[in-house]
């Protein structure tokens, strides 16, 4: 684990994960440090630590860049249709020339931006997984655990500003994480423990 010194930089509560093998690490900002409690603290680093342990920075490099792949490949044949039509009647533009890589990324950027939602919701998903994982990983450890957890979720959408709840077309398109109103809401309410239901992740866990 690695503590990044973004104080002097900015006021963001922030933490993540990156690398890959023996790179792979955990990065807390110091912010996050001082202006939560050593316990939310713990909730923040169980979860980056689902991140790392449910390897969703390879599964989402993979997941990103084949969809990126992908629609390069969608992206070729209407840029070609289009530079050569262009060509044909303006004499000034084939698929071979420069010029043609201009429309080839605008038509990129189109396709891009209607499989926002896609990769948003991928995100959304490993996001939410992440956050299963920390309320596990302190269940019994922390006191009060879901109240933890949900509290870190407050903290974190006053210091940082954040909107609580977006609306949902927004969050939909947008949102690569779970909106913060949400997420306290599942905080306060995941209990497998006291329902006699095995947890999602840690099985066997009591």
């Amino acid at each position: 684990m690695f503590l990044m010194d973004a104080s002097t930089k900015n006021n963001e509560i922030n933490a993540y994960v990156t690398g890959f093998g023996a790179t792979k690490r955990v990065v807390i900002y110091d912010n996050t440090i001082q202006k939560m409690t050593s316990q939310e603290t713990l909730f923040v680093f169980g979860h980056e630590s689902g991140h790392y342990v449910l390897n969703h920075v390879r599964d989402g490099f993979f997941f990103f860049h084949c969809g990126i792949a992908d629609r390069f490949v969608c992206s070729v044949p209407p840029a070609s249709r289009h530079a050569g039509s262009v060509g044909d009647s303006a004499g000034s533009l084939r698929p071979a020339d420069w010029a043609a890589l201009a429309v080839l990324l605008l038509i990129l950027e189109g396709i891009m931006f209607l499989s926002s939602p896609l990769i948003n919701g991928h995100s959304r998903m490993q996001e939410h997984a992440a956050d299963i994982f920390g309320l596990e990983l302190i269940h019994g450890i922390v006191p009060n655990s879901s109240q933890v957890a949900a509290h870190a979720f407050q903290a974190l959408g006053e210091i940082d500003l954040a909107d609580p709840n977006p609306p949902a077309f927004i969050t939909f398109w947008m949102y690569s994480h779970p909106p913060l109103a949400d997420r306290l809401v599942f905080a306060h309410s995941y209990d497998p423990w006291g329902t006699h239901r095995q947890p999602k992740i840690h099985k066997g866990q009591k």
